[in-house]
């Protein structure tokens, strides 16, 4: 891949779900660099969210290629999600106010509830449709919660492989190429879904700063359910049957609990 560099630079492939990024190695030193990552970088460099932006500069193929500091550490484990540094950066990232003004200015998506539903039905193949659950979960996204009166930030792609616990022990959220404006539940489905126990719901979100009420409930179940959905899609196209059955039952779960149990 020719990114314009001068001599001197070494490059070797990196993880990431969207590919282009690289190790890149200059004068003995570690840069993340990234072709088209997420155009309002800068912001997310700025307020600490993600690490450091050192330069960006467009490329020969149109390309925009940008370069971050290297951080040695670990990617979060499925436990440590459930955690109130996790809560508490994830709140950071949907208060901000500088975020929200960036990604507006360029022109960030707008994801609707419509949209996500549509998005993940359409991923369901015909053989999971069939599904008796399957087709419960997927009458029970037929009315789709209204729109909040203030969108915020989404990451988008809330995976624990994207948060980055660095050698000096701060905490860092990467890979923004899925960001978007919506509803907040759709980020929180996302992380408690998977990782946090129902019940204990209610203590992560007491990190967060929100209450566990009756309305933000019923949408992170709704969220939820699109989010197991998409899930079960994932690993039916991947052949990995087990870990299907694991979505099966943890959706079946979500969708029989009563509302009024999520923080019991």
């Amino acid at each position: 891949m020719d990114f314009d560099l001068d001599p001197g630079w070494s490059l070797e492939p990196v993880g990431g779900t969207t590919g282009g990024a690289y190790l890149g190695v200059h004068a003995h030193e570690k840069y993340f660099l990234k072709r088209n990552a997420s155009p309002f970088l800068a912001a997310l460099s700025v307020t600490g969210i993600t690490p450091k932006l050192i330069w960006t500069k467009r490329i020969s193929t149109g390309d925009v290629l940008t370069a971050q500091e290297w951080l040695n550490g670990q990617t979060l484990t499925r436990a440590q999600m459930n955690s109130p540094r996790v809560a508490q950066l994830l709140a950071k990232v949907h208060e901000s106010a500088l975020l929200r003004r960036m990604l507006v200015k360029v022109n960030g998506v707008v994801m609707t509830a419509a949209m996500v539903r549509e998005r993940t039905l359409l991923r369901l193949p015909a053989e999971l449709r069939s599904h008796a659950l399957v087709q419960t979960a997927i009458a029970a996204l037929a009315v789709a919660p209204a729109a909040p009166s203030r969108l915020t930030v989404l990451h988008g792609d809330l995976n624990h492989k994207n948060w980055l616990l660095s050698d000096t022990d701060r905490l860092y959220l990467v890979d923004w190429d899925q960001a978007a404006l919506g509803d907040r539940a759709f980020d929180l489905a996302s992380v408690l879904v998977p990782y946090v126990r129902t019940a204990e719901w209610g203590t992560w979100l007491a990190a967060y700063g929100l209450p566990l009420d009756a309305d933000l409930a019923a949408r992170l179940r709704w969220y939820g359910v699109v989010n197991l959905l998409g899930e079960l899609a994932r690993t039916y196209h991947a052949q990995r049957y087990t870990e299907m059955n694991q979505y099966l039952l943890a959706l079946q779960g979500l969708l029989e609990r009563p509302l009024d149990t999520f923080n019991a």
